[in-house]
């Protein structure tokens, strides 16, 4: 199921690249998104065209589930010493440029995924904040969140009528906050193909 999503989700953000008017820092903040959702803190140091190609390097901090001692040895063996200047960059998320409407349906959608991520428990917001932050969401989309977070949310009405290109923010961010615990649920599982769905209505 994973892999059905990542690779429509990968063609989808290349077409944004495409389209955008600041590919280079987009790239590289998509670069450290997904290095995030499997537990990699990442930073882009160097991103450069060479033909048909594209270089990156990156700087890679010790995953929070490696053990000190092989990281060490990693370092060790790597053995290189080389510095690179870092490019430091905001979040590219485009939220100000959705429609109201549509704002409304991404902060209730995401409020839905945080909401059947652990449906028997309590809405913590003080959990719930950190793991929007690691997101880099927009602060207004937090807000957003944080309203819807107080309703149930049904994922059917909040589908209809929403446009495939918000579907697709929707789906990275939702496969962002299904991941933050290592497993998909079978409603995690559901919204995620049901975002999917409709973000292949762009065609």
């Amino acid at each position: 199921m994973l892999t059905e999503i990542v690779r429509p989700l990968v063609r989808t953000q290349i077409r944004l690249l495409a389209n955008s008017t600041s590919t280079r820092q987009t790239l590289v903040q998509m670069i450290g998104r997904w290095l995030s959702y499997l537990g990699v803190e990442a930073q882009v140091i160097q991103l450069e065209s060479n033909c048909d190609q594209i270089q990156v390097a990156l700087r890679v901090k010790k995953p929070q589930s490696c053990d000190g001692t092989d990281w060490q040895k990693i370092i060790d063996h790597i053995g290189n010493d080389g510095n690179i200047a870092s490019n430091d960059s905001s979040n590219g998320l485009t939220y100000d440029k959705i429609p109201a409407k549509q704002q409304v349906k991404l902060q209730r959608l995401l409020a839905y995924m945080i909401q059947v991520e652990q449906p028997d428990s309590e809405m913590d917001w003080d959990r719930v904040l950190p793991l929007l932050e690691s997101l880099e969401l927009d602060p207004e989309l937090v807000l957003g969140i944080r309203s819807a977070l107080k309703i149930p949310q049904s994922l059917d009405l909040l589908v209809e009528g929403l446009e495939p290109d918000v579907a697709a923010i929707a789906l990275e961010k939702a496969v962002g906050i299904a991941l933050l615990d290592r497993r998909v649920n079978p409603e995690e599982d559901r919204a995620l193909s049901i975002l999917l769905e409709a973000m292949k209505r762009s065609a």
